[in-house]
Order: structure tokens, then C-alpha cells, then sequence
């Protein structure tokens, strides 16, 4: 026989899932749960605990249980993951659509950006990320050509990283990003859902191969309601 509690636990997952108790909405109180479960408090402590532990409430002194937003993605800020490698960890249905494919010689910003000269070719991808039917991720890439000498709009539509690993056989590094918070500019209302929102993320990239060369530069955009970035850290005392 199963353990009330996590009967208790799986209902409330549910209610959290499906909306029914949303967003940064506080629980009903212990109390007030034990009477509507006809259990004891000690019950509901439980099912709360393994509510907390799981993601789906935290825990707030003084103001009781508080919903958790569990719609956002989990975007590894440290790691170097392409789209569709991260689509496939979250199990979601995803699409990219290619807005622009171009081979044009480099100008500004790019000569800074990837330090090359006038007369070096980059390739400037821009795609609209789509996940579970919503255009929430722009990306903006731009390659050099002499580290990359071809490439296709069906390479773009799957995985770039994929083809430039195991087609042409580079060997990508690391990568140095930086974040930011910006008003969405003209482009992102017209390639990406967000009609009401004021912010979106933006994540630069250099990406570096194991010669340290850098090759590509990315302008990652993202919708604010739809990613958490998280980042693993270990202290060093000194």
C-alpha cells in the first residue's frame, strides 16, 4: 500500500503542472491541506518536503509555501551545448528555422569581434529556436569561412556543432560568454514570441577551438519566462 504522502505529493505535482496552483502562488497552509486531504499535518509535511526537494515550491519563513515557476528550461550557462543537444535532455518537441544564410566578406563588428581582416569570408547564420510550438531562443552565429569552409541550410535546420565535429572534424573547446539583460529589439518582436514582454536575454559567445583560434561569435537570445541559467560552482578557499 502506498503512502499517503505521496499520493498527497503526485495530486499537488499535478495541480502545480497543469496550473491549477501557478506560478509564485503561495500554498494553502498545512492546515488548511490536512483538512482537505482528511490526513494530518505530519502527512502534508512530507508531501511539502518532497514538493521542496523536487523544485516545484520553496520554502519561505513566515509566508508559508511559494510555487515555483517548473515551465523553465534548465540552460547550462558553463557548459558548450548546442540547441539540439539540449532539446533532447529536455525531452521537448523542437524545430529551427532558418532566417538567413549568408557568405559575405567580414566587416564591423565582426573584424573586432573574430580579429580578422576585410578580405576573410564569414558565414552569418540567424534561426529562430522553437520549443514546444513557441519561438522563444534567437541565434545569431557568425563562422569564419577558414575554419569552416562549407556549409548548408539543412546543416543550420539540424546541428551545426554536430557537422563541424564529426563532418569536418574540428574539435571545439571552450567558449567565453557573457550575459546580459536587454529591452528586445525590433528583429526579436519579429522573429520570436514575445508580444508583452519587456526583457530578453542575451548570452554573447567567443567559441574557441583546441588551438585557442577563436571561430565563431554567438548572440544567443532568449525569453525571460522560459529559461533558468544554471551554472555549477565549487569554492577554493584561499
Amino acid at each position: 500500500m502506498r503512502n499517503k504522502y505521496v499520493t498527497i505529493y503526485e495530486d499537488l505535482c499535478q495541480q502545480i503542472k497543469n496550473g491549477l496552483l501557478p506560478a509564485n502562488t503561495k500554498l494553502p497552509s498545512e492546515n488548511e491541506l490536512a483538512t482537505c486531504y482528511k490526513t494530518s499535518r505530519e502527512t502534508i509535511r512530507k508531501a511539502l518536503h518532497l514538493l521542496s526537494q523536487n523544485g516545484y515550491i520553496q520554502k519561505i519563513q513566515g509566508k508559508g509555501s511559494i510555487v515555483i515557476d517548473v515551465r523553465k528550461f534548465d540552460f547550462p550557462v558553463s557548459g558548450l551545448v548546442s540547441f539540439k543537444e539540449l532539446t533532447n535532455t529536455l525531452g521537448q518537441t523542437s524545430r529551427t528555422i532558418v532566417n538567413e544564410m549568408s557568405l559575405e566578406y567580414a566587416k564591423e563588428p565582426m573584424l573586432s569581434l573574430l580579429n580578422v581582416g576585410k578580405k576573410d569570408y564569414v558565414w552569418k547564420v540567424i534561426r529562430t529556436r522553437e520549443i514546444a510550438g513557441e519561438k522563444i531562443i534567437l541565434d545569431k552565429d557568425y563562422l569564419l569561412q577558414s575554419s569552416v569552409p562549407t556549409l548548408t541550410k539543412s546543416v543550420c535546420e539540424d546541428s551545426i556543432y554536430d557537422y563541424l565535429e564529426n563532418e569536418l572534424g574540428l574539435h571545439i573547446s571552450f567558449a567565453k560568454k557573457e550575459i546580459t539583460v536587454e529591452e528586445p529589439t525590433t528583429e526579436d518582436f519579429e522573429l520570436l514570441d514575445i508580444t508583452g514582454y519587456h526583457n530578453i536575454v542575451v548570452i554573447r559567445s567567443f567559441v574557441y577551438l583546441d588551438d585557442a583560434t577563436v571561430f565563431q561569435y554567438t548572440e544567443s537570445r532568449h525569453r525571460p519566462d522560459k529559461f533558468k541559467f544554471v551554472d555549477f560552482a565549487r569554492r577554493n578557499p584561499t
